[in-house]
């Protein structure tokens, strides 16, 4: 039973995550690990090659990160207005939708994929404030206030 330690460029399954050094069968690194392309030999140039990507990729998900928390500031105390036709005792013809909250904050400035825009369960139905929040990725979920008023 002859070993041979790689490198895993990704992450595999019961084996360990991308960066690790790890301890297999020379059969399996040979035949399934290598030709997939998610490990290499672990030669000090290709530990030292591995361990760079990694960093890169480290610093590249900080700065997304830091990008969307300064646009979470955004969101702030934001609170946008959408205008409905509504009956007696402020009850909506309809409901509000995903894309008119997207078109409300449009035009406060704020561009935001409709999709994104955590709705809630209860379908909005009534005049009133309602908080919503925003999935902006990298698990920011900023929070603003809808005011669904009656169109005049």
């Amino acid at each position: 039973m002859s070993h041979v330690q790689v490198v895993l460029k990704n992450e595999v399954d019961n084996l360990g995550g991308s960066g690790d050094l790890v301890r297999v069968r020379a059969g399996y690194a040979r035949n399934f690990l290598i030709p997939r392309g998610v490990a290499v030999l672990a030669t000090p140039s290709n530990i030292k090659q591995v361990e760079h990507e990694r960093r890169l990729a480290l610093k590249r998900a900080e700065a997304l990160r830091k990008k969307v928390e300064e646009a979470a500031v955004k969101f702030k105390g934001l609170r946008v207005q959408v205008a409905k036709e509504a009956g007696e005792e402020g009850k909506l013809f309809g409901s509000v939708t995903s894309q008119e909250v997207a078109e409300a904050m449009a035009r406060a400035g704020i561009e935001v994929d409709k999709r994104k825009i955590g709705m809630p369960e209860d379908i909005i139905k009534t005049v009133g404030e309602y908080p919503l929040s925003v999935d902006l990725g990298q698990g920011v979920k900023p929070e603003f206030t809808l005011g669904v008023v009656t169109k005049s």
